[in-house]
């Protein structure tokens, strides 16, 4: 490790809070092999559901060093996402807080690009790849590697300055850094509010969920009809899900964020329960135009409002 190593890493750092990131951290890149065998199981037991993506480049989610050659370092990122506000009409169908604002993917990304041009003109051409959840990298692991917090039994990861109510993102490069120490202490404990909280019983166990039975799943990834098992046990949520997380004592810690992308669309939180039955297509390309919601289409928020209402 040469002595540039520790400078570096620090400038990166303070850059990456210049450019709006909550926490940022540095793992060496390299094989994980603890997550390999559950990863494996996971989806031997295809607790993936229609997610067939998920089986897809195995070996590439476990190595960073097959998705940028002779990486070196894998930069773990955080942007917060609470929100100051929140749907006003408490019988209206819910949507994760996540998808309040601007879709997350595009917001980040050109924060890292950013973060990526500062490296190559401080410190020389390096070679580097940006991920924002579309790729196969395990942001949690590299998140917990990294020193940023620990995954905890809802599979979310905690900080214990923050709780979980942010995203995750990297940056892969060739460039040696200094490297955080793993976070190594679980400070869940015994509570097990997460997995009482849930109404689909989606969390089997800590740490393990099965994405078939999640209701952020059924609502956004789910392509056909929502099994009537699940009737009733929605709890209103029309997008996502964010039971878990609201129960988790960390999130006492949650701050609003401080991202204007972020800053949600005022007809949102705003519509009641009727509008939001009666929406249309026009309303919905309208409310939704830059939004990660966009993703379950018209089609489906439509049908996730219609099995809200026949069984509420």
């Amino acid at each position: 490790m040469n002595s540039n190593t520790a400078t570096y890493s620090e400038m990166i750092k303070a850059e990456a809070r210049r450019l709006g990131f909550m926490q940022c951290g540095i793992a060496k890149a390299i094989f994980l092999e603890q997550e390999a065998p559950k990863l494996e199981k996971w989806l031997q037991d295809k607790h993936h559901g229609q997610m067939a993506y998920m089986e897809n480049h195995f070996d590439k989610r476990l190595d960073p060093r097959l998705l940028v050659e002779d990486s070196k370092s894998v930069i773990s990122l955080t942007l917060n996402y609470y929100p100051a506000e929140q749907q006003t009409d408490p019988d209206a169908p819910k949507i994760s807080k996540y998808a309040y604002g601007m879709d997350y993917h595009q917001v980040i990304k050109d924060k890292l690009f950013q973060l990526l041009n500062f490296i190559r003109e401080e410190i020389g051409e390096v070679a580097g790849r940006a991920f924002v959840d579309s790729a196969p990298v395990l942001d949690r692991a590299w998140a917990k590697r990294a020193g940023i917090g620990w995954i905890g039994k809802n599979s979310n990861l905690i900080s214990k300055q923050n709780g979980s109510f942010f995203f995750l993102a990297e940056l892969i490069l060739d460039l040696e850094l200094e490297y955080d120490h793993p976070f190594e202490t679980d400070h869940c404990g015994t509570c097990t509010k997460c997995i009482d909280a849930c109404p689909t019983e989606a969390i089997l166990s800590p740490f393990i969920i099965d994405a078939k039975k999640c209701i952020s799943y059924l609502t956004i990834e789910l392509k056909e009809e929502i099994d009537q098992e699940f009737k009733g046990k929605m709890d209103n949520w029309m997008f996502g899900c964010d039971i878990c997380q609201d129960v988790c004592p960390w999130n006492r810690f949650a701050s609003p964020h401080a991202e204007p992308l972020f800053k949600p669309n005022v007809q949102l939180l705003q519509m009641k329960r009727e509008d939001w039955q009666d929406i249309t297509e026009e309303v919905f390309k309208s409310i939704f135009k830059n939004s990660a919601v966009k993703r379950t289409r018209y089609k489906g928020l439509t049908r996730n409002i219609d099995f809200l209402k026949k069984t509420s």
